[in-house]
């Protein structure tokens, strides 16, 4: 545990409370009154009441969308389901920032809706809800689905065999069975809208500002660090109490159900009304996610003298319109595949030793740790990115002017999916074959390579995959630390759309495709390489 402890004190501990107490001391005294005066402030109080009822409508949309196709996922057999799982799973690695550029495409000025019916819904909190519906569906899909896929069916017959209906044999026995895995899911869905930044930032415009989106404008724009301080002490309770309350929900997942495989549990749709489901989610997929998609793409190429490649090779000169760059905007795309390699390799050491620690110990320390390492989902980024420009800046820590600081923020993002995908596989090793291999003279390194590294070999690819996906589209943290001769994929994409001008909007399409491409071809990888299908991600 030392090396993961070390590694979050330094990177995410340090900044973060740097941050907040630069904010709320004056003087080398606390101003703990600040916190009353922020709290009673009606404007701050706008954007935390915003805050939270757009992160529970987000999550009750996105959990009546994606049940029923946790269910056909779950129980249902048909031509292309593995590709269609990987479709679903495409929004949840993108970067915030080119789903909100997907549905500006779709809803904004000049989109979809615009050139059809005049209508636009960009700037309204419609246009924010369905794109976290867009982005969290494949959370609903694969935790509830995962679960689903794994209850044994023969329990729910035999209720029926007992008298009861179809649907009463599924209120009793399945349902039961489920609310573990979707009171999972939604807090998870609550976590991620409840600290919503990049979508908000995009379609929100000025009229809508979450909690996130507040922080960053009070730090970069206003720079008043109290008010800052104040209301990332708020999101950190906040996150701290969802974190905690999703960990029991996934203890009571674990414990309390028998399992079995599930491979054995899905069979080809029977009757008018599994066939009518799978066709509305069919139908659900190709609107709520392959339209943006295709719409974002359809835009990238359409140039004011028709269907081209013009944005595409606008990408490739320097300072565009404007002298939005310092570099050729194409720069980002390599800049980007560099950081998140050394961010995955980071990630993959420090979430493998961490989730190696939590395998072999128990306990509340340990448990507690455990949730410490998902606080990175939901602190504030843009706290951490500023508390890195603020503290790493003198021996023997003066990163700030150096490259590695950026895959250092992206890595602290890619660490909780490494855990939670190793620490299932991980746990799952017998023990008892350690302790073999140590009877018959292997060391303790030796008894990991020959045990445990060929049962968690694909469990580390495929965390491999996720860290690189993440990372790819970090934003919160690197629109502070990444240079501007040093561009990311997520930042050129921003800076491109807060320029007015055709150029730059045709750009930030043609950055997002590309950005969108890398991630799904990543995503389409693990698939080939993943064999459990169940888990939180």
């Amino acid at each position: 545990m030392a090396g993961p402890v070390v590694f979050f004190a330094l990177f995410f501990a340090y900044p973060v409370v740097a941050i907040v107490g630069r904010g709320l001391k004056a003087d080398g005294s606390w101003q703990f009154g600040r916190i009353g005066e922020v709290l009673t402030d009606p404007d701050i109080l706008d954007v935390l009441w915003f805050t939270t009822w757009q992160a529970i409508a987000s999550t009750v949309l996105t959990l009546l969308i994606a049940l029923p196709a946790a269910y056909v996922f779950a129980r249902l057999d048909f031509p292309g389901k593995q590709v269609l799982r990987a479709v679903v799973t495409v929004p949840f690695v993108l970067p915030t920032v080119v789903v909100g550029t997907a549905f500006l495409a779709m809803l904004g000025r000049g989109g979809l809706l615009d050139e059809l019916w005049g209508v636009r819904l960009d700037s309204t909190v419609w246009a924010i809800l369905l794109a976290h519906v867009f982005f969290n569906y494949a959370v609903v899909v694969r935790t509830v689905g995962g679960l689903w896929a794994q209850l044994d069916p023969r329990q729910e017959e035999a209720a029926r065999v007992l008298g009861a209906g179809r649907l009463a044999a599924w209120r009793r026995v399945t349902l039961p069975a489920l609310v573990p895995a979707v009171a999972a899911a939604a807090l998870m869905v609550f976590l991620f809208t409840f600290t919503s930044f990049g979508v908000v930032q995009i379609l929100g415009g000025p009229a809508y500002s979450t909690l996130e989106v507040e922080i960053y404008r009070q730090t970069a724009q206003l720079l008043d660090l109290p008010t800052a301080a104040v209301l990332t002490l708020v999101q950190f309770a906040a996150v701290g109490a969802i974190l905690a309350l999703h960990a029991w929900t996934v203890r009571r997942r674990e414990s309390a159900l028998k399992l079995v495989d599930a491979a054995q549990t899905s069979r080809g749709p029977r009757g008018a009304g599994q066939w009518s489901l799978l066709g509305g989610v069919l139908v659900t997929v190709l609107a709520l996610i392959l339209l943006p998609i295709g719409v974002l793409v359809a835009r990238s190429f359409d140039g004011p003298d028709g269907y081209g490649f013009m944005y595409y090779r606008a990408l490739q000169s320097a300072g565009g319109s404007n002298g939005t760059f310092l570099v050729p905007p194409l720069e980002a795309v390599w800049n980007s595949l560099q950081y998140a390699l050394v961010a995955t390799a980071i990630a993959l050491l420090v979430g493998g030793l961490a989730a190696a620690a939590l395998t072999r110990r128990a306990g509340r320390l340990v448990r507690g740790f455990d949730a410490l390492l998902m606080l990175p989902l939901g602190v504030s980024a843009v706290t951490v990115g500023f508390g890195f420009l603020i503290t790493l800046n003198k021996p023997p820590l003066d990163l700030r002017t150096t490259w590695i600081l950026v895959p250092l923020a992206q890595a602290l993002v890619g660490v909780p999916f490494v855990v939670r995908t190793m620490l299932p596989v991980l746990r799952a090793v017998d023990g008892r074959l350690r302790e073999a291999a140590a009877v018959l003279g292997a060391s303790p390194l030796r008894a990991w390579r020959e045990v445990d590294l060929p049962m968690v070999r694909r469990a580390l690819l495929v965390a491999a995959g996720f860290a690189f996906a993440v990372s790819l589209g970090e934003f919160g943290a690197t629109v502070f630390i990444a240079r501007p001769d040093n561009p990311t994929l997520p930042v050129a994409v921003a800076r491109l759309l807060g320029r007015a001008g055709d150029l730059n909007y045709g750009q930030a399409m043609a950055l997002s495709t590309i950005l969108m491409v890398v991630c799904a071809v990543s995503l389409l990888v693990l698939e080939r390489i993943r064999t459990d299908r169940s888990g939180e991600f």
